[in-house]
């Protein structure tokens, strides 16, 4: 799940850097959802994005809520400058939704994980 921050101040030495890195993995996740033709021509109706379920879960496919709520979110923080999420854990829902396919999912588990990685706690990192 990915937890809103703050918007971003003044500090922008760093947070270009990992907005570039961020949007370099969000790219690559992207692809990888593609290759695994998990990457929808329409977007869903209104409501079903309007869910207030973890990974709207009970509206969306988790491959509907990486393509039309998490990665559009993270482009649009990234191109107005916000702050990016400080806690962010979601490869492990990755891993649970595709239990038993984890090798056929495993660049776009492994593009999540890189994610998690980057983002979670990097404001405490200076």
């Amino acid at each position: 799940m990915v937890k809103s921050s703050k918007k971003a101040g003044a500090a922008q030495s760093t947070s270009g850097s990992l907005a570039e890195q961020t949007a370099h993995l969000l790219n690559e996740l992207e692809a990888a959802l593609k290759d695994q033709e998990l990457w929808d021509a329409h977007r869903p109706a209104p409501e079903k994005l309007q869910s207030t379920t973890p990974f709207a879960s009970d509206t969306l496919d988790f491959y509907q809520w990486l393509q039309f709520i998490m990665i559009p979110t993270l482009r649009q923080r990234i191109e107005q400058r916000e702050a990016l999420p400080n806690k962010i854990a979601v490869h492990p829902m990755a891993i649970e939704v595709w239990r038993g396919q984890l090798r056929e999912h495993k660049h776009i588990i492994l593009s999540l994980k890189a994610i998690d990685s980057l983002l979670d706690g990097h404001h405490d990192r200076h």
